[in-house]
């Protein structure tokens, strides 16, 4: 059972159109996406360089400046504090090329996802005063990383935490009480008392204007921190993160220097991958690119892809790559089995009837749990905890994905006294508890849910209905104006009811495109692709239609099959020839 929805934001569209000087059609497309005040609708139509917020409107940024600075004048030891996944790898190289730039005394370090799990923790502070270093700059992390941030300050280690995710709390009196770690300076726009403009910056994002603050206070000039925007924009497209507001402004701009990159690793990634002689946009990051870059964390050392990046050396650039490559092929394919595992444990045990889905596989590497979990929750449209056996026998750890209904974060929070280790935000997280807290954990995130069935059931908004007869060429072509699409700013989604099908084929190589030819109102044939389960189709119209009408419509004869649809326009290009066609989301 699904519902659908057409988004119905309202707003002066003649007002707002005219001032902006586009079409009605696309502001309500804009208004839908909840941007409606002027200037902020002017910078998602015009997204400029020039539009990036102040980088000293962000707490502690003057003091963050001020002990780079010094540390760079006195030849200081500093060292990065990253993380394994892409938006780390991407902040990691934002900090160590800007800081470079001053040729300071600067190395970096990743955690091992198995060894040492997520963010800075005590073997990296002891280490890097064996080193004798002199300032930490954590990155993509350390913002609930109380005790080793306090470690550090006892043996006198000067620290920075550059962070976006939610910081911890505990219930208090009257009400949150949010808890800073601390250190000499905490730069996160999710403080409570930060005035930063822009909450949603990704770790590369939130270490990106801590070096235009720098470059600003040491008179370089604003235009060179912009050579930082290809790796930025792969944390920030690859974190998943809204690509409104300032996100927008980065991925747009990045995505051009990703396009015309003079880095070798880059180049040489985008080769191995089949993107060579392609254009680069935010499917490529994110489906392509960006898996690789998180494979190397994954199954091997997440500094072989920030080398990647780092290296002058074009042989070494390709090992690095096609490394990178070959091993997210294998994290696909542990993938694949790791979900036939967890989905047959749900499928034949109790878990099922649970509202809230937390399933132990022992024999999944825990890199993966989190690709899991996001899969099983799509399938079932649940909130989903994937957990897997850690290194320490009386210990399990995994990750959790949600959906839109449920505050996973918060959620979990109210069962931190079972857990050993703990962290996210609303719509994922990653934690470890002891193997015997399981059920209880399981338990109690059912037994207190407030979830209702309404809330599990899988919604689809559409932008508005829009009869395929309307569909045109200038139509597909003025939605590149919303381009950059992701998160906070999807691919417009339009609905047209009681489509006839005329015929419909099965393609691909593998048997898996389903194309249905429709017939419009007014007479006309229109191509209509479909990517999704096409067992699952013929099975519904069977059900509804009965299978003399599936037969129908596969053979080419007159029938009665009507579909409503949800459709992303497209035009097709081939051979020198354009045509119209519907990328079918959904339908019913």
């Amino acid at each position: 059972m699904e519902k659908w929805f057409v988004r119905n934001v309202k707003a002066d569209l003649d007002y707002l159109s005219e001032k902006l000087g586009i079409n009605k059609f696309i502001c309500k497309l804009i208004v839908n996406r909840d941007i409606k005040d002027y200037k902020l609708m002017d910078s998602f139509i015009n997204p400029s360089l020039d539009k990036l917020h102040n980088p000293m409107l962000m707490q502690d940024m003057d003091l963050a400046v001020g002990i780079i600075i010094d540390s760079i004048n006195n030849q200081e030891k500093i060292r990065i504090s990253g993380d394994y996944d892409q938006d780390g790898n991407s902040s990691i190289l934002t900090l160590y090329n800007g800081l470079k730039k001053f040729d300071a005394n600067v190395d970096y370090v990743i955690p091992h996802r198995i060894k040492d799990g997520y963010g800075i923790n005590e073997r990296i502070i002891r280490e890097a005063k064996e080193d004798n270093i002199d300032l930490i700059i954590t990155c993509d992390n350390g913002i609930t990383a109380f005790d080793a941030i306090e470690l550090a300050k006892e043996l006198g280690i000067k620290i920075i935490v550059t962070d976006h995710h939610d910081l911890a709390y505990i219930e208090g009196e009257n009400g949150k009480e949010y808890k800073l770690p601390s250190a000499d300076a905490v730069l996160n726009p999710k403080r409570e008392d930060c005035d930063y403009p822009f909450k949603k910056l990704c770790g590369a994002g939130v270490a990106f204007k801590l070096i235009q603050a720098l470059y600003t206070k040491m008179n370089i000039d604003i235009e060179e921190s912009y050579e930082l925007l290809e790796f930025v924009a792969m944390g920030t497209v690859c974190d998943v993160v809204d690509l409104v507001d300032e996100n927008r402004i980065i991925v747009k701009e990045g995505l051009e220097r990703i396009n015309n990159t003079n880095n070798i690793g880059l180049k040489a990634l985008i080769e191995a991958t089949g993107l060579g002689g392609k254009t680069i946009g935010t499917y490529s990051l994110g489906f392509v690119i960006g898996p690789c870059i998180n494979a190397s964390g994954r199954l091997d050392s997440a500094e072989i892809a920030v080398e990647l990046f780092l290296t002058d050396n074009e042989d070494l650039a390709k090992e690095y790559a096609n490394r990178l490559y070959s091993l997210n092929e294998e994290r696909k394919m542990m993938t694949e089995k790791g979900l036939d595992s967890v989905v047959a444990k749900i499928e034949n045990t109790e878990l099922k009837k649970d509202n809230v889905l937390v399933v132990y596989e022992p024999s999944i590497h825990e890199s993966i749990a989190g690709i899991i979990a996001g899969r099983v929750k799509d399938m079932y449209y649940k909130p989903t905890i994937v957990l897997t056996q850690s290194k320490d026998e009386d210990k399990i750890k995994g990750s959790g994905r949600s959906i839109e209904e449920y505050n996973m974060f918060e959620e979990i929070t109210n069962f931190k006294d079972l857990l050993w280790s703990f962290g996210g935000h609303p719509m994922a997280a990653g934690l470890s508890l002891q193997v015997d807290k399981l059920e209880e954990f399981r338990t109690g995130l059912n037994t207190q849910t407030s979830l209702t069935e309404e809330d599990l059931m899988p919604k689809f908004y559409m932008d508005m209905e829009l009869p395929l007869d309307y569909i045109s060429f200038p139509l597909v072509e003025s939605l590149e104006l919303l381009e950059p699409f992701g998160k906070g700013n999807p691919r417009p989604l339009f609905g047209a009811k009681g489509l006839r099908v005329k015929r419909a084929f099965v393609l691909g190589k593998n048997q898996n495109v389903l194309k249905l030819i429709f017939i419009t109102d007014k007479g006309k044939a229109m191509d209509g692709i479909f990517f999704g389960n096409i067992e699952e189709f013929d099975e519904r119209i069977s059900k509804k239609f009965g299978s003399h009408e599936l037969d129908k419509i596969y053979n080419g004869t007159a029938n009665n099959v009507e579909l409503d649809i949800i459709y992303v326009p497209n035009i097709n290009e081939y051979m020198g020839s354009r045509k119209l066609q519907v990328y079918i989301q959904n339908y019913r």
